[in-house]
């Protein structure tokens, strides 16, 4: 192999540039999802006493096994034991964050080939043809990974929210009253969908740019022209 020649040249062009924006958002896209921890409690009201029922959920949203639990003394008449919230969103997050991490890994490999191996990427080879099947695929799994995970976080919402005191059992009880209390900010969630969706976008940009350096965008070979023998005498 051939030894490698750095230089920071490409990264001043579009091809290294926004390789390196891939990078920093990629980074953004898995720690946004993957790090976040929420709560959300609701309390209930008696002509005795008020219970303030509070539970923590977190990536990778496996909310089924997340579940509100009544003290053990409770002056409400409520014999109920755990009530479990709704949803499995496990495969979706999971799927957005490894796919994140692994496109992180690429645009290190990448970066490198750019910075290290140019002469090699541009010699005419098949590197740049494998550089841009890569990046169309990664442009579409963005769309996917991101649609699927920006559906299980509208269900996230749903099922931490209000809609915890139409489904509890203790606020079915006669004599008392339920009202869902608060949730932590799902801020950093709906930042990982919008960078999931720029993501979209700069792969979707920077196929054209890798495209100009594959062979298919190579100009058409000229004839070139000859002239016409002069005719004998």
């Amino acid at each position: 192999m051939s030894a490698p020649q750095l230089s920071l040249a490409p990264v001043k062009e579009p091809l290294g540039f926004i390789k390196v924006l891939e990078w920093i958002f990629s980074i953004f896209a898995f720690a946004t999802c993957g790090g976040y921890s929420g709560k959300t409690s609701v309390q209930l009201k008696c002509t005795e006493q008020n219970l303030t029922l509070e539970t923590s959920f977190a990536y990778p949203f496996r909310l089924n096994s997340v579940f509100f639990k009544l003290p053990e003394h409770n002056k409400c008449n409520l014999t109920w034991d755990k009530y479990f919230l709704l949803g499995n969103f496990s495969s979706s997050a999971q799927f957005f964050v490894t796919f994140a991490v692994l496109v992180f890994l690429y645009c290190i490999g990448a970066l490198v080939l750019y910075l290290g191996y140019l002469h090699l990427y541009r010699n005419g080879g098949k590197l740049p043809l494998i550089d841009f099947a890569v990046t169309v695929l990664i442009s579409f799994l963005w769309l996917v990974s991101t649609s699927a995970w920006a559906k299980a976080l509208t269900d996230i919402k749903t099922s931490t929210g209000s809609f915890i005191v139409t489904e509890m059992p203790g606020c079915k009880n006669p004599g008392v009253s339920c009202h869902f209390n608060e949730i932590r900010s799902m801020g950093p969630l709906n930042v990982s969908v919008v960078i999931g969706f720029l993501n979209l976008i700069l792969w979707a940009g920077n196929a054209w740019f890798v495209y100009k350096e594959t062979s298919l965008h190579a100009p058409p070979a000229t004839v070139p022209s000859h002239p016409s023998n002069p005719s004998s005498p």
